[in-house]
């Protein structure tokens, strides 16, 4: 690096208001980003306002946005930005993120992106892979059902695909659905009970397990997945585990680090 560049990576997260999985997911990934590229300072950006602001009432702590964090770069004299999301899908929020950090492409020598976490087909296969080795001691007459957030974008077709993916890479019991989109409790519903499993496991499909895995997931509301897969007569177990905690997912999203940097 010349004396005139000064490199850094911004970690850009959804975020949550949930300390205890923030610690093993968004910290967790930064760190491991932090150690692929010592030399480089690294900040945090989320995108999530709402969240920013619950975090910040609560404990006191303010977290940038992303335009923030630039600012913040800005004045502390880096010239290039690598920025790493920790974002699943290429959709809204991922969108939004580059759009705030370009506004500010004029004060930078270059603003690079890393890519979310499913973006190529080989990233599809990874991502199979780490969920695969994270329950492998599942057998064959047990089902696991991956909860995905969804979206309106057209970035959401990918959990459909996904699922389709796991099924021909022989996983024929790892279902998954969205909370907000497609595939819906609906099909997975119709989908399981053609399975006949003895038992169902549900887990996050996010990179942090927060309200949604917490709540709409494992909850004890009647229109929870839980509550839902119970009332339709299966044994159920939730595991409130983000996949920010899966070795194989933090790897995949410090390689697209590193595929930027290159």
């Amino acid at each position: 690096m010349s004396e005139n560049t000064k490199k850094a990576i911004l970690a850009v997260s959804f975020g949550t208001s949930h300390n205890d999985t923030r610690a093993v997911t968004i910290d967790a990934i930064e760190q491991d980003m932090q150690n692929a590229f010592p030399d480089y300072p690294l900040y945090r950006a989320w995108t999530s306002k709402m969240i920013i602001k619950k975090v910040n009432k609560r404990d006191n702590v303010h977290i940038h946005t992303v335009k923030e964090a630039m600012e913040q770069m800005r004045a502390d004299g880096i010239t290039d930005v690598l920025v790493q999301p920790t974002h699943v899908i290429n959709g809204i929020e991922n969108d939004l993120m580059k759009e705030d950090a370009l506004s500010y492409r004029e004060y930078f020598h270059s603003i690079s992106f890393g890519d979310p976490l499913l973006t190529s087909e080989q990233d599809n296969l990874e991502v199979i892979q780490a969920v695969a080795e994270e329950f492998s001691h599942l057998t064959r007459d047990e089902v696991l059902v991956l909860m995905g957030h969804g979206t309106t974008h057209y970035a959401n077709s990918i959990y459909a695909a996904l699922d389709y993916t796991f099924k021909d890479k022989g996983y024929e019991n790892i279902f998954l659905g969205t909370v907000e989109a497609y595939p819906t409790m609906e099909s997975l519903l119709k989908m399981i009970k053609n399975y006949k499993p003895s038992k169902v496991v549900l887990a996050p499909f996010m990179i942090v397990a927060g309200d949604h895995a917490k709540n709409d997931m494992a909850g004890d509301d009647p229109d929870s997945w839980y509550s839902q897969f119970k009332a339709a007569g299966y044994e159920v177990e939730p595991v409130v585990k983000g996949l920010g905690e899966y070795p194989g997912i933090r790897k995949l999203l410090v390689e697209h680090l590193q595929a930027r940097e290159k």
